[in-house]
């Protein structure tokens, strides 16, 4: 609209000066040597504009035909452009999709149209990952450092190169070199702190984070814990070299990291060796109520030198009472009362994790058996428990488990990455149980009763069998101490005497005579037998019970090796050695003669 107004505007504006001009009165003359050229104003106001149009064309045709070269020249490098651009926008949406072919074809492509296109040698580059052809894509990412606009870009595709040849010297070269051009590359920055702790150089790698947090990469708390587990990590590797080092490095730590448990066990421990009972005490108590560990229970343990076991157990148990009904808690407070032979108090503090227990738990009730009654049965009974128990919490990182812990994950170089936590494969499953007790676990378990000799009853006929108890396995065999019916053995000679497993009762001499018999009891009231540790099959039918005449079996002494029966021949057990060579000659042919 504005447009059309303007428009409308000049037109006006050329008729009221046309006008203008046509009313106006007068001669003009031009005169140039012996020419002479005289008209009226109007006509000499047209014929100049004719003019200058026609000059204004000549001039627009001459320059038209002078910038026609330049112009297909232009127009030719824009086609090659397009078509490079849009080789490489297919290629990059080939290698989203996985097309490798496709992506070879559109990078070759875009190499011919637009081999100068920063995104054209990162199309070649990932075409070439793609392909596996790891030459091609390092041919291209050096393309691509030699630029001042894809330097950082072609270092980073060379450090992932390095990283997948299993180069970590190449590796840290090009990170160290891309840390240099930029300091906030947070790639770099994060590769080179992880050499940096790899190799122990913890200067370089506070120099790192204190870089890092200068530039914006992490925030004010991250960098406290950073900067913690960095100082905790120089602290214990300096322990045993340098103490004062150590100490400083440490106190600084537990600043930062309150929480942080290597640092609080560390900090207790040269606290305490100051006599800073009371220090040590708190800080150990700080990291406890954050994450309860076992180093945090022994250091609070110890942390006055030379007091007993009592002692210690009654401080254990002042630090449990602060986390209560936490396992680690339990297990401090067992720990602490097996040293102090207070078994009991071990018992009660584990009562509520033995019907899912864990390895530990397991295990200190396999000491405290092995330990307290000598039982060396229900001690490998609750051995073998552990085996198929729970996992205890672990220093893990990245699905790494690690028996202590460590400022950086092997696996991903990531700081601070060790939690103590149960391991991801030893989590139960939710389709079984994760512990199955055994029959013989849990008779070794049982409590224990006391074998009461009966004597054989008046009314019991001789020829009757008796029933005995049942060996089903030999390995069953330490299961005799446990409670167990009798059942019945048809082919078993009667004995003079059957020994019985009865509950506990006072043992009544054979010289007192028996009491009167009383009156049978109702069914109702006969007090329920424990379930059978092994049950017979109710599968196969038994054989009618024949009564065997009383002899004497002959039973062989354990040295005798007995007489060797020979079995029925067996043709694969009678070859053991290489068979017998055949003879030749005329013997062979007599004896095969002769065989046939």
């Amino acid at each position: 609209m504005v447009r059309i107004i303007l428009f409308l505007l000049l037109i006006a504006l050329g008729a009221a000066g046309a006008a203008w001009i046509a009313e106006q009165t007068g001669d003009a003359v031009l005169s140039w040597g012996g020419y002479r050229v005289q008209t009226t104003l109007p006509v000499f106001v047209l014929a100049l504009g004719i003019v200058v149009v026609a000059a204004m064309m000549i001039w627009a045709i001459l320059r038209g035909a002078w910038r026609t070269p330049a112009r297909m020249r232009r127009n030719r490098r824009e086609r090659r452009q397009a078509r490079g651009r849009h080789a490489i926008t297919q290629g990059l949406l080939a290698i989203g999709h996985g097309d490798s072919t496709a992506a070879r074809i559109h990078a070759e492509a875009a190499r011919k149209h637009a081999a100068h296109d920063p995104l054209a040698l990162l199309l070649h580059a990932q075409s070439a990952q793609l392909d596996g052809d790891r030459e091609g894509a390092q041919r291209a990412f050096r393309a691509m450092a030699e630029r001042e606009d894809t330097r950082l870009l072609g270092l980073r595709g060379l450090f992932i190169e390095a990283q997948r040849a299993d180069d970590p010297v190449a590796a840290v070269m090009v990170a160290e070199e891309a840390l240099k051009l930029s300091p906030s590359s947070s790639w770099a920055s994060h590769a080179v702190l992880g050499f940096c702790c790899a190799k122990g150089d913890w200067a370089g790698a506070l120099k790192i984070l204190d870089n890092n947090q200068s530039a914006g990469l992490i925030d004010k708390a991250t960098y406290r814990r950073h900067r913690g587990v960095l100082l905790t990590a120089r602290a214990l590797e300096l322990e045993k070299v340098d103490r004062d080092l150590a100490r400083e490095s440490v106190m600084e730590a537990v600043k930062l990291a309150p929480t942080l448990v290597p640092a609080a066990v560390l900090a207790s421990k040269f606290e305490s060796e100051a006599h800073q009972v009371r220090r040590s005490m708190r800080l150990v108590e700080t990291a406890w109520l954050a994450q309860p560990h076992p180093d945090l229970a022994d250091a609070y343990a110890h942390v006055k030198l030379g007091d007993s076991a009592r002692q210690r157990l009654v401080r254990v148990e002042t630090l449990a009472a602060k986390a209560p009904d936490h396992i680690e808690g339990a297990l401090a407070i067992a720990r602490a009362a097996i040293d102090a032979s207070e078994f009991t108090k071990a018992r009660e503090a584990l009562a509520p994790f033995i019907a899912a227990p864990t390895q530990r738990v397991a295990l200190l009730m396999a000491e405290i058996e092995r330990t307290e009654h000598g039982d060396s049965g229900r001690a490998r009974a609750w051995t073998l428990r552990a085996v198929r128990a729970l996992h205890d919490p672990a220093w893990t990182a990245d699905g790494y488990v690690s028996d202590r812990w460590r400022p950086v994950s092997p696996v991903t170089g990531r700081l601070d990455a060790f939690q103590w936590q149960t391991p991801v494969a030893a989590l139960p499953s939710d389709k079984g149980p994760a512990i199955e007790s055994s029959p013989f676990e849990e008779a070794m378990l049982a409590t224990p009763r006391r074998a009461v000799v009966l004597a054989p009853p008046k009314d019991v006929d001789e020829e009757k069998p008796v029933p005995l108890p049942v060996d089903p396995a030999p390995s069953a065999a330490p299961a005799a101490s446990a409670p167990a019916p009798t059942a019945e053995q048809d082919n078993a000679p009667p004995p003079a005497a059957t020994a019985e497993v009865a509950p506990a009762e006072p043992t009544r001499p054979e010289a007192v005579p028996a009491p009167t018999p009383a009156p049978p009891k109702p069914a109702e009231s006969a007090p329920s037998r424990p379930a059978p540790l092994f049950r017979s099959r109710q599968d196969i039918p038994k054989a009618v019970p024949t009564p065997i005449p009383a002899v004497i079996p002959l039973i062989r002494a354990p040295d005798d090796p007995g007489v060797d029966d020979e079995g029925a021949p067996d043709e694969f057990a009678e070859q053991i050695g290489p068979p017998k060579a055949q003879a030749g000659g005329w013997r062979g042919f007599l004896s095969r003669w002769g065989g046939n």
